[in-house]
Order: structure tokens, then C-alpha cells, then sequence
């Protein structure tokens, strides 16, 4: 069976909006779209005047159910050659070129019945939003629990739509870890993300429950051996690795 080619296409900047100091929402509208799954990602290119050129890969945000349109969320590296033109530079109206969608690991949807535990680190929830907003917009009742770890209060992306989406009462969990500054008012973990942590958050769904983890490659990887040793098998644990953010 030949491979489907995946085409270059143009996409317009529909709207943009800061989630925290450091990470912005692209809204993108595509009217060729093919559509997605929740966990996939895209490719984005920007060419400069003298014809140098960049790409970049970024998760999809957003659920399929949307139509013609899909949300990336973007953490500023300072050094980097992208994230600052889309952070200081970018506007609605701009159209930017885009390949995608691209992968078919570390996918999610409503149809596979069952557990669901998400554990991620800093941009890492990016790809597990689209999951639990396909969730959401699947009236999916699947008992499913979200860990999420991050530097401050003020570095937690999503944190009101995360906190709307658990109060549903629809089945889905919401912890938060700081591990650098936690206010006096704190209710969640205050440390990195460790075997017991991760035994309390998942217990209730026991180990039948399918795992994704997304994030810094030394918070992935003491996640998943983690789940390893709680019992988990391996084949229910997918992983995506981000470069290192600190989390």
C-alpha cells in the first residue's frame, strides 16, 4: 500500500490568544483540512525574502469535530527561529504554510472504551488537550484522569478550561503538581512527579487503564517506568517527548 502524500497547504490566522506570559494559541483556518486525531500534530513552515526556510512541528490542540479549522499552542523559546514570529509577530489575517496531520502513536479517541490516564509536563499537555476536548465534545463517560506538572500557577496552560471541563462531573480528574513556586492557598502536589504521586492519581482507574504521557524526556521517562512498575503494561503506555522545559 503507497503512503498517503501529505501536501503543503496555505492556513489563515484566524484569531490568537496568550494561554500564560509565555505560551500563545494560534487559531488556524484551513478550508482543505482533511482532519484529525487528537494527539496528532502538524508541520509549519515560514520562508523567508531570500527563500531560507524553517519548520517546525506542533501538536493540534483542538478536537476533529471541529470543521476547516484546528488550534496550535506554542511555548516562546527565546532563542528559538519560529516560536518568537509566531508570538510577537503574528496576526489574524497572516497565513502561514502547514503540512499535516502527522502521526498515528500517540493517539486517543472516544471509541477506545475504557480507563484513560494522562500525565503531562509543562507544553506536554498540548496534545492530551485535544484528547479531552474530543472527550468532552464525544459525551464520553470514560473514568479518565489528567496529572499535570508545572513550574508556577501562572505557567499552568488551560487552567480555566481544564477546570470547567472537570467540574462536568462527566467521569474526568484534574491534578496539578508545582514544582517550583506554590502559592500559600496551594491544594495540589508541590513536587516533581514521582511513583507515589503517580499511584495516588491513578489508583482509582486501576491498570487496565490506557496511559499517555507527554513532556520533558526525564519527566516522561520517570512517568512511564513509573506506571512500569505500578503494574501497567507496556503496550498501554504511549509516550511523545518535547525538549527540556525545566518542569
Amino acid at each position: 500500500m503507497v503512503a498517503r502524500s501529505i501536501e503543503w497547504q496555505l492556513a489563515t490566522v484566524a484569531a490568537v490568544r496568550d494561554e500564560t506570559p509565555t505560551v500563545r494559541t494560534c487559531t488556524l483556518s484551513i478550508p482543505g483540512w482533511a482532519g484529525h486525531r487528537p494527539g496528532q500534530h502538524l508541520d509549519l513552515r515560514l520562508t523567508a525574502e531570500d527563500g531560507y526556510s524553517v519548520e517546525r512541528s506542533y501538536s493540534i490542540a483542538s478536537e476533529p469535530e471541529r470543521s476547516a479549522e484546528i488550534d496550535i499552542t506554542v511555548e516562546r523559546i527565546a532563542d528559538g527561529e519560529v516560536s518568537p514570529f509566531l508570538h510577537d509577530i503574528v496576526m489574524p489575517g497572516d497565513r502561514l504554510e502547514v503540512r499535516g496531520p502527522i502521526g498515528g502513536y500517540f493517539v486517543w479517541e472516544a471509541s477506545l472504551e475504557g480507563p484513560l490516564f494522562l500525565v503531562a509536563g509543562g507544553s506536554g499537555v498540548v496534545p492530551l488537550m485535544a484528547m479531552l476536548r474530543h472527550r468532552a465534545a464525544a459525551r464520553s463517560t470514560s473514568p479518565t484522569r489528567l496529572l499535570f506538572s508545572s513550574r508556577r500557577p501562572d505557567e499552568i496552560i488551560y487552567r480555566d478550561e481544564l477546570d470547567r471541563l472537570a467540574d462536568r462531573s462527566d467521569g474526568l480528574e484534574v491534578a496539578y503538581t508545582l514544582t517550583r513556586l506554590q502559592p500559600p492557598d496551594w491544594m495540589g502536589y508541590r513536587r516533581r512527579i514521582d511513583d507515589r504521586m503517580l499511584a495516588e492519581v491513578i489508583e482509582p482507574l486501576g491498570t487496565t487503564a490506557r496511559s499517555y504521557i507527554c513532556g520533558p524526556t526525564a519527566l516522561v521517562e520517570t512517568a512511564a517506568n513509573a506506571l512500569v512498575r505500578l503494574g501497567l503494561p507496556v503496550d498501554r503506555i504511549r509516550t511523545e517527548r518535547f525538549g527540556p522545559t525545566g518542569t
